[in-house]
């Protein structure tokens, strides 16, 4: 049976991971073993982040939501449940932007979401 050497792929699997991790602290950046371990924990990390980030702009946007309700004499509970009675369709994201950058548009919404109620 002949000989097979894999010193080709070999590199190339390292190099692909090193590239991965370039930059990263100590040997973590220069050393094959240590440069796998930290790419499997940060792309661990990426993954697991990536979920955590839209359950804190969800957040963000109820607490501007909440805020500007206030603003307008109302909590959040009962202004998304007013929204959900006078059948407005707007998201948490197009609200909470609403409320920051058209405070006047938000208090129209305020206001019809009162007034179907």
């Amino acid at each position: 049976m002949t000989r097979v050497k894999g010193g080709v792929v070999t590199r190339r699997r390292h190099k692909k991971v090193k590239k991965l991790v370039k930059g990263q602290y100590g040997s973590r950046g220069v050393l094959y073993r240590r440069s796998n371990e930290a790419m499997l924990k940060s792309l661990w990390y990426a993954y697991r982040d990536r979920r955590t980030r839209r359950r804190d702009l969800r957040r963000l946007w109820i607490t501007r939501i909440n805020a500007a309700a206030r603003l307008n004499g109302m909590s959040y509970s009962r202004f998304v449940h007013a929204l959900k009675q006078s059948s407005i369709e707007l998201d948490r994201k197009t609200l909470a932007d609403i409320a920051v950058r058209d405070p006047e548009g938000f208090t129209q919404i305020v206001q019809v979401a009162q007034h179907s109620t």
